[in-house]
Order: structure tokens, then C-alpha cells, then sequence
């Protein structure tokens, strides 16, 4: 099977849904990841679930190219947040023909924590979308064992874990961790890369994550380990800010230099596994 390509929003962020699919497409995507809800303040969401108009246009977009919604973001589950109200946003993801929908984990009571995510998961289960809980060494599940354990507190088979390897390697993740882990609690990756010092202070991890990131092997992260951990066909979903190369050469340039960055990393990790063969 083909390994699925995915345009992560975060990567191209300053484009609304229906440009961002038609970038997706001339830059060699198969699939896009989209940012229905806002992160933080200062940052874009596109509802489409409250604008017909757009929504439209974005079924319009995928109609035109082919390219799949493999994601729907951002779901901050907070003590104050009330699963009911989600029920547009899945419906609207289901119409796009979304897989996933991305979690994150922003209250410290983990029980009360875990049983909100297995209330989505419920709630998702009708509309066919898989919620994905992303662990941020920011957070209240820190890393990936965390991830692990509060998954499996939701005693949901429906929940998985959004792996991204610049937190995996940012929290010391181990592969042993990953080899150990059902494919099916990863359906998909976030790959970028970074520098490999660690960011002296939570101010400097934050920007690295949210504003600049590096093209997958342009950076020290140890990339290849990662992907032979992972099942080979298994989809990866390209997140890598740059605001400032953004502003520079545009979101279309960012987004092809990240995608031609992604296809030489994969021939180099397809041709270190045949030598292993």
C-alpha cells in the first residue's frame, strides 16, 4: 500500500481551506489536514461547521483535486469543555470525509480527563472519525507514555495517539516505546524536523513547535529510527511552520520544498532498509 502524504495546516496556515487543498495538490499531497478551530488567539481556525459558504467551496476544492481530509483540528479538552457542543464539528468532518480528529490534553484531573475523551469517542463513533489525543511537553499528559496510559483509560478501542516526532524526541520517547506499540493506536505521524539541541526554556520550545520548524531531514531530529518503528505504509501528515521562510517565499514554496524534503527522506530511509533486508 502507498504511504499517504498529508498536508498539515499548521505548514500552510494563512491559507482558508479551499486554497490550502488546491496548494496540497500542486505541491504532491495526497490529503490535507484542516484547522477547523483556532489554537490560540493570535492564530487562524476556519469553521467550516458555521459557514456554508466556505464549506462549499472546500467540498468544491476536494471535488477539483482528488485530495482526501485526513485530519480535523484543534480540540483542547479543558474541565470546562462540553462534548455535546462538538457534534458540529464532527458532522462537518464526516461531510468532508475526515479519519481523525486531533485532541489535546488541557486539564490536570486525568481522570476526568480520560472520560471526556471517551465521551468523544463516542460521539465520534457515528460519524466514523477516530479521536486522536497529541501529547506537548507543555501539557498536562506531557509525552508519550503518558499518552499511552490516559488512552487506555478510556477503555475506547476508537482513541488513538497523534504521534509527532518533534514532541516524541523533544520528551526522550524511546523506539523501544514505539516497537512496543499497536499500529493501530498510530494511524498516522506528524513529521518535521528541528534542531537537536533542546530549547532552553518552555518560551523557546513553543516557538519552535508553533513557528519554526525544518523541513524533515534538514534538521538534527533522528528521523530514520522513527519511521523504521513504524508500520512502512503508515500515513504521515507534514507539520512544519515557518513564518518567517513563509513570509519570504509564500505558503505554495513552503509547502513543495517541505514535501520534496519529505520524498528524500523516505528513498533515504527505503534504501537503508533494503540494505538491512
Amino acid at each position: 500500500m502507498a504511504r499517504r502524504i498529508s498536508l498539515a495546516h499548521l505548514t500552510v496556515l494563512s491559507l482558508a481551506p479551499p486554497e490550502m487543498i488546491e496548494t496540497a495538490h500542486a505541491t504532491g499531497y495526497d490529503a490535507v489536514g484542516l484547522r477547523l478551530i483556532a489554537v490560540t488567539p493570535t492564530t487562524p481556525g476556519y469553521p467550516l461547521m458555521s459557514d456554508p459558504a466556505m464549506l462549499r467551496e472546500t467540498k468544491a476544492a476536494l471535488g477539483r483535486t482528488g485530495i482526501a481530509v485526513n485530519d480535523i483540528e484543534f480540540v483542547r479538552i479543558t474541565p470546562e469543555l462540553d462534548v455535546r457542543s462538538l457534534e458540529p464539528l464532527l458532522a462537518t468532518g464526516a461531510d468532508l470525509g475526515a479519519r481523525h480528529l486531533i485532541t489535546a490534553p488541557y486539564d490536570e484531573d486525568l481522570g476526568r480527563l480520560a472520560d471526556k475523551l471517551a465521551a468523544i469517542a463516542d460521539l465520534a463513533q457515528p460519524y466514523r472519525i477516530m479521536p486522536l489525543l497529541e501529547f506537548f511537553p507543555w501539557a498536562f499528559v506531557p509525552n508519550f507514555a503518558g499518552a499511552k496510559d490516559l488512552v487506555a483509560a478510556t477503555r475506547r478501542d476508537n482513541v488513538g495517539i497523534l504521534f509527532d516526532v518533534l514532541h516524541f524526541s523533544r520528551t526522550g520517547g524511546s523506539i523501544q516505546q514505539l516497537v512496543s506499540t499497536p499500529a493501530r493506536l498510530l494511524p498516522f505521524v506528524h513529521l518535521c524536523d528541528a534542531p537537536a539541541a533542546m530549547p532552553a526554556t518552555m518560551e523557546a520550545m513553543l516557538h519552535t513547535a508553533r513557528c519554526d520548524r525544518l523541513p524533515p531531514g534538514q534538521g538534527g531530529l533522528d528521523l530514520l529510527p522513527i519511521l523504521s518503528a513504524l508500520p512502512a505504509d503508515c500515513p504521515l501528515g507534514i507539520e512544519v511552520p515557518m513564518e518567517v521562510l513563509t513570509g519570504e517565499i509564500g505558503p505554495q514554496a513552503v509547502a513543495r520544498r517541505c514535501r520534496q524534503a519529505t520524498d528524500r527522506l523516505l528513498q533515504t530511509w527505503a534504501g537503508m532498509s533494503a540494505d538491512r533486508a
